[in-house]
């Protein structure tokens, strides 16, 4: 399968904006295998930052993720005042405290304006946003998380065999 739409400027992306080397994950911040493979993704990052482009799309699964949603749109909320993946990163750090109001603390720690961030994340425009991403995991076939891409294309491993395949590739 392959990723629909591409990616564009209206992803959250990382690292190189012009590397030949794209990475797309679809997302679940309460996911436990997403959890799981955050810190490899960090280590991917911050081994080989030049040579790829990372993009998180959310694919929340809300009916077995209770804040999955919620956090999504947390994440989104804190992109709005510039800081999305200090957000991102601040859940999963903090996967396991995951609830309304710890989603509230970590705005407040970032610095995030809390009455704005409050009103976004009821926005209709952020709930556009995350079911915009949702909607393109579904039709790029995505059918549990994390699942990656990798220059529009599925990538059917692990997180952790990113390492080789990015090895390979910027050889």
């Amino acid at each position: 399968m392959s990723l629909k739409p591409a990616v564009s400027n209206t992803d959250h992306a990382q690292g190189n904006l012009n590397a030949d080397l794209v990475i797309v994950e679809f997302g679940d911040y309460q996911c436990p295998y997403c959890g799981a493979a955050y810190p490899i993704l960090k280590e991917l990052m911050g081994q080989f930052e030049n040579q790829i482009k990372f993009v998180f799309r959310n694919f929340p699964l809300s009916e077995m993720h209770q804040y999955a949603r919620v956090a999504a749109l947390a994440s989104e909320a804190a992109a709005l005042q510039g800081k999305f993946w200090e957000m991102h990163d601040a859940i999963f750090e903090n996967q396991h405290n995951l609830n309304g109001s710890f989603l509230l603390q970590l705005a407040e720690k970032l610095g995030l304006d809390i009455n704005q961030f409050n009103r976004d994340i009821e926005s209709a425009e952020l709930a556009k946003k995350v079911d915009g991403d949702f909607e393109s995991g579904v039709v790029s076939g995505v059918n549990g998380t994390p699942s990656f891409y990798i220059n529009g294309k599925k990538f059917d491993g692990a997180a952790s065999d990113l390492f080789q395949m990015v090895i390979e590739s910027t050889q």
